[in-house]
Formats: C-alpha cells, sequence, structure tokens
C-alpha cells in the first residue's frame, strides 16, 4: 500500500531508507484494520486512545476515517519533518499548544480532508 507516499508534500524532503519504511509500516498500520487491532490488543495504552477514538466519532466508519486521516498527518509530518522522529513528536506536541503551526505543516490536501471529517464528527453528534 503506498498511500501517496510517491508523492511529497509541497514541504517534503527526501528521507532516507530506513525512515521511509518505518514511515510506510506505520501508516499501513494506521490504515489496515487488522494490523491495528494487533497493535491496539497489545498496548494498553493504544486501546484507551482507541476508546477515546470510537467515543469521539459514534461510528466504526468515522473510525476507519479518522485513523486514515491520522496516517495521513503522519505522512506529512513525515516528510515535512525529513523523516526525524524526535522532530516529528516535536510538532505533535507544539501542535497540542499551536494548532495553526500544525495545520501549516499539513497539505492542502490533508487540511481539506481534517475539515471535512471534524464536520462529520460534529453532525453525527448533533
Amino acid at each position: 500500500m503506498t498511500l501517496g507516499l510517491a508523492v511529497p508534500s509541497a514541504h517534503a524532503q527526501n528521507l532516507d531508507a530506513a525512515s521511509s519504511e518505518a514511515l510506510a509500516a506505520t501508516l499501513e498500520m494506521l490504515t489496515d484494520p487488522s494490523q491495528r487491532a494487533g497493535a491496539i490488543a497489545g498496548n494498553s495504552d493504544a486501546r484507551a486512545m482507541d476508546q477515546k477514538i470510537r467515543s469521539l466519532t459514534g461510528s466504526d466508519q468515522l473510525t476507519e476515517e479518522l485513523y486514515r486521516l491520522a496516517a495521513q498527518i503522519f505522512e506529512d509530518l513525515g516528510r515535512s519533518q525529513g523523516g526525524d522522529v524526535g522532530k516529528m513528536l516535536g510538532a505533535l506536541e507544539q501542535g497540542q499548544q499551536d494548532p495553526a503551526a500544525l495545520a501549516a505543516m499539513l497539505s492542502p490536501a490533508t487540511l481539506a480532508r481534517l475539515r471535512e471529517l471534524a464536520t462529520k464528527i460534529s453532525d453525527q453528534r448533533k
């Protein structure tokens, strides 16, 4: 599953082979329900996060959309931060305090998808 890895984002940097493989494995795990279930089953923190996500989305369909969006965000961050895990984590932490800064690192397609999913989740909760 390539998930658009061949199409770099606007702020893309070339990833080394190891970073590219690690990013591809993470993206596949996020988008493949069976792989994700295995990862969740083996980690209590992941189970708790999955339960929060399911509670937020309110449906299996929106849960899957959220995980696909998370994969797209990781792809954007991986490319914009040159595959540096420390920088990616720093960007996510910064995004908790300053969502606009995180949004600036995302592609226009990812931002559009984020807005669309937020609207769907909001509509579902009404």
